[in-house]
């Protein structure tokens, strides 16, 4: 299409096991240019050699060389100004995919077209010296990223105060932490304005504030037309940000649309794969836990405000004094509440029960929780599990990922009243 600046057409990628990549630096790429021809000739002898050996050992019963396919028929485009998240598990492709778009790797089949300045930030000091100091690197990677000096130079300031690295622009990289490295990078690739951003999960290096920062400044990006391509495991933030996504599985592009129908179909299969039936042959113990709304379905995503439910099933082969409890965590693992049927006086006897205790969703911020839950009597426990259910709070219209997010752990949503 005219309008398309990235367009990915039966893309794939295989490694072999076993084997060097060939992403090894540009001094490597020349010098193994520089000797292909020469290695090339011997490889292909030593390869006739060992053929023959093996022949003479095995026979005609000689198995292939191992590998794997990283990505499989891959195929989409991207237009001029589009805000684009890849999502999927580790090791579904999403880096390797970058890679390619990033020329760092080469694809084994297929074709890819780009149209405009590429600026890549895959991991913490892509296209950094470690000998040369943060001042000497801006203008480095601004050069590699097609910058006149001049250019550079306009932005220097602003990227300077966005890495916050003032106190050590003249000390050498190598030196840096990894969060210096990774603050001054992306600066470098988000303010010397390329028409394609290409931005891997290397934001998770960062402390909350700066990848609060780094989102802004991506959202900025965005704003200004331009094109962006973020892999993140957060889907908040892939949600936020962009206004498509393209999940990938096992190498293979499963779903291409708009950001909330992808991310919610992501982690429903995530969420569901970590559900399991937690009732084993126990005379006492839980059977399943879910969410579930106001008209008891199940729910594996919620948003707040609107009612949502701790549904338990039991089974108890006691006459009386059992009890069952859960507590809820939030993404940080941070224990937010405890509930537990006592506190309402329910008494369980023996036989299968259902029960429903709701969540105070009005509270809770947006992002991934858990519930571990238990069930007792005054002399033992007789089922304990850590990962009884797993859900999202979605965000809520008017949540702003970018200027007003807290690290509390609840939001009041009472109304405000102005007394004067």
């Amino acid at each position: 299409m005219s309008d398309s600046v990235i367009c990915v057409r039966n893309v794939s990628k295989h490694y072999v096991l076993g084997k060097n990549g060939s992403s090894e630096g540009l001094r490597h790429a020349i010098h193994n240019a520089v000797t292909a021809p020469l290695l090339w000739l011997k490889q292909r002898f030593r390869n006739r050699e060992m053929a023959i050996q093996e022949n003479e050992v095995l026979g005609s019963h000689v198995e292939p060389t191992k590998g794997f396919w990283a990505l499989k028929n891959v195929s989409f485009d991207v237009k001029q100004g589009e805000v684009v998240g890849i999502i999927g598990r580790n090791g579904a492709g999403k880096s390797t995919l970058l890679k390619i778009l990033s020329r760092i790797t080469e694809q084994t089949e297929g074709r890819v077209e780009i149209t405009g300045r590429v600026a890549s930030l895959l991991e913490v000091g892509t296209g950094f010296h470690a000998e040369l100091t943060g001042r000497e690197n801006i203008f480095l990677n601004g050069a590699i990223l097609g910058m006149g000096r001049g250019e550079i130079r306009r932005k220097f300031d602003e990227i300077v105060a966005f890495a916050e690295v003032e106190k050590f622009l003249d000390t050498p990289v190598k030196r840096y932490s990894s969060g210096m490295y990774v603050r001054l990078a992306f600066a470098v690739a988000a303010h010397l304005e390329p028409e394609i951003l290409i931005v891997d999960e290397v934001l998770a290096v960062g402390d909350a504030e700066f990848q609060r920062k780094c989102l802004g400044k991506m959202h900025d990006v965005a704003k200004g037309g331009r094109t962006v391509l973020f892999v993140s495991h957060n889907l908040l933030a892939i949600r936020q940000l962009c206004g498509r996504a393209v999940l990938l599985q096992k190498g293979e592009l499963v779903q291409d649309g708009s950001t909330t129908d992808v991310t919610n179909h992501y982690a429903e299969t995530a969420i569901k794969s970590r559900q399991k039936k937690h009732f084993q042959g126990r005379e006492t113990g839980f059977v399943n836990v879910h969410i579930v709304n106001d008209k008891g379905v199940t729910a594996v995503y919620i948003v707040p405000d609107q009612p949502a439910y701790v549904e338990l099933r039991l089974k108890i082969q006691k006459s009386a004094g059992v009890t069952a409890g859960f507590t809820l965590f939030n993404q940080s693992d941070v224990p937010l509440f405890l509930s537990t049927a006592a506190q309402s006086g329910i008494a369980l006897r023996s036989g299968d029960h259902v029960l429903r205790v709701r969540l105070p969703t009005e509270l809770l911020q947006p992002g991934h929780y858990r519930i571990e839950g238990a069930m007792w009597d005054a002399a033992e426990v007789y089922h304990q599990d850590d990962n009884l259910c797993h859900f999202e709070v979605m965000p809520s219209a008017g949540h702003d990922l970018y200027g007003r997010t807290s690290s509390a752990q609840f939001v009041l949503r009472e109304s405000w009243v102005l007394i004067s």
